[in-house]
């Protein structure tokens, strides 16, 4: 039987069956499945922009206004524009003595705390017995130096009858109230800074496991000594790891406080030469009811530590080495 050609070509044509109600595309199932993904995600992200906005950038931005207020936290703040800034650069001689005694704080305990953390950390890599022990006992500090306890055993220490005056007669020496005289007070809290070089310590002996030991069996080969190569490859390879230190570190010290509150009894003494910024801050804030310049002075760190920082990144390129660097 022969079959005509329309009929043989609605035979050759394919059969589309009916799609059924509800049936949903591969495109269109991808899609819901963005979508149920990304609401599921932003749930789990609630709680995080809850904080941000209720703990981080709201109590930010009502400070940002407090600081062109008087505000004394018993009473409604009244707007007075720039008068609190005006006021600390031009006729309060307590700021600029504070920002002194934190500056001077900073310059000089950061650099004595990571060398003293980079020696330490030269030390614990030649490879001593119970290394574990060591780092955690010399971490120890880091986690402790910043407590109130430590800092009244560091008051106790350099006081009058204190350990250091006992070793110091020992000697023949007569000792003083170190924490009591303008001298040197400021000098014993530097002494606590540097005494806790734990945490920069543990993060320099990791930046020294990753130098690989090819380059030092070739410059031994070259007969490079202990101290050139430290100079031509150690302190190289290891300028990412001391630049990162020294920015955390920075940004800590100006933020120092509990210290200098304990050491110096709540006043920044003797003679303000511990007066740090922190606790000019709480003094203005907490103590005079001076709530608004409190803000200002916020406002003002924030502005010191962020233009440090920046010039630590930009003064970076002439100093820290990269691996991947074309120089």
């Amino acid at each position: 039987m022969t079959l005509s050609p329309l009929t043989a070509r609605k035979a050759e044509a394919p059969v589309t069956l009916p799609e059924k109600a509800g049936a949903s595309r591969p495109g269109r199932r991808r899609s819901s499945h963005s979508r149920s993904q990304a609401r599921a995600a932003y749930l789990f992200l609630a709680p995080w922009f809850i904080g941000l906005l209720a703990i981080t950038l709201g109590p930010m931005i009502a400070s940002l206004y407090l600081s062109f207020t008087d505000y004394s936290m018993l009473s409604e703040a009244h707007w007075v524009g720039l008068d609190n800034y005006e006021k600390m650069f031009t006729e309060d001689d307590r700021f600029l003595t504070s920002l002194k005694v934190t500056t001077v704080y900073v310059v000089v305990s950061v650099p004595l705390q990571l060398a003293f953390a980079l020696a330490l950390a030269l030390v614990l890599d030649r490879g001593l017995r119970g290394l574990p022990f060591y780092r955690s006992v010399f971490y120890l500090p880091s986690l402790l130096g910043g407590s109130v306890a430590i800092s009244i055993l560091w008051r106790k220490i350099f006081g009058t009858d204190g350990i250091v005056n006992s070793v110091l007669g020992l000697f023949g020496y007569e000792g003083q109230g170190w924490v009591t005289s303008p001298d040197t007070a400021l000098w014993t809290l530097i002494i606590l800074h540097v005494w806790t070089f734990g945490a920069p310590m543990v993060i320099f002996l990791a930046g020294l496991r990753q130098i690989p030991q090819s380059l030092y069996e070739a410059a031994s080969v070259d007969g490079a000594g202990p101290l050139r190569k430290f100079r031509s490859i150690t302190l190289p390879l290891l300028t990412p790891i001391i630049f990162f230190n020294l920015v955390l570190e920075v940004i800590k010290s100006f933020q120092s406080f509990t210290q200098s509150f304990i050491v110096s009894g709540g006043n920044g003494g003797p003679v303000d030469s511990t007066l740090f910024y922190t606790l000019y801050l709480y003094i203005k804030g907490f103590k005079n009811y001076e709530m608004g310049y409190a803000a200002g002075m916020a406002w003002v760190l924030l502005l010191i530590i962020g233009a440090l920082t920046a010039v630590n990144f930009l003064m970076s390129r002439f100093w820290v080495f990269y691996g991947d660097d074309d120089k």
